[in-house]
């Protein structure tokens, strides 16, 4: 049996299409909002001009400047993968650049999130992706590394086959068993904007969402 640092583990089931296809539709803030406030990325830069990011978890942990078990985990990809890095935000040398990405999306890969280094950042202009930097130094394939295990993106951790959701304000994961409660809450919550912005466009000066922060800290006018 390998021990920590040294495996390869089977992927986890892909999420159902309808979820996908469900939080395609729904903003990073309203599921952050539903999560504590405190669950998501820190750090990473998207590199993407436009798209949207919603796919399930292939997890990847690297030494450092490697990529060995990338290559292992691209034979690993089903069409949906959302392809997560943990290369413990090492800047010094990219780990993965337009080859890579040529390949993985060739397999169905949806998008690249990289707690480290890219490379060729002009060829992810029309690709998801979310990385710690850009550099131009290349990468070492000698390993170790593991395939399939939690990895820590961000401060936020990732288990393979979680929900992963990305857009212009950032990136979260979560587990599927929880998507269906969050995608309920966070229309809730869409619906709660909605109202607050038709009261905004009222005019009027007391506004009901401002007076009830305002009431619950003792603050009332």
């Amino acid at each position: 049996m390998s021990l920590p640092g040294s495996r390869i583990l089977p992927n986890a089931p892909m999420a159902p299409a309808e979820l996908v296809e469900a939080f395609a539709q729904v903003v990073t803030p309203h599921i952050s909002d539903n999560l504590g406030r405190h669950i998501g990325a820190r750090g990473l830069t998207r590199y993407n001009r436009s798209g949207k990011l919603v796919g399930t978890a292939i997890t990847v942990k690297t030494r450092p400047g490697d990529n060995l078990l990338i290559y292992k985990a691209m034979s690993l990809l089903q069409p949906g993968h959302v392809l997560v890095v943990d290369g413990q935000g090492d800047t010094n040398n990219a780990v993965i650049g337009e080859l890579v990405k040529l390949y993985a999306q060739q397999r169905g890969c949806v998008g690249f999130v990289i707690d480290g280094a890219i490379r060729d950042v002009a060829s992810f202009d029309d690709t998801p992706c979310y990385a710690r930097a850009v550099v131009h130094t290349g990468p070492y394939k000698t390993g170790p590394g593991e395939v399939n295990v939690p990895v820590s993106i961000g401060g936020m951790l990732v288990n393979p086959g979680d929900l992963v959701v990305g857009d212009e304000d950032g990136l979260v994961a979560f587990s599927q068993a929880d998507a269906a409660e969050v995608l309920r809450r966070a229309a809730q919550h869409a619906e709660h904007e909605e109202a607050v912005k038709a009261e905004i466009a009222s005019g009027a000066v007391r506004q009901s969402w401002i007076d009830k922060v305002l009431d619950h800290a003792g603050l009332a006018p």
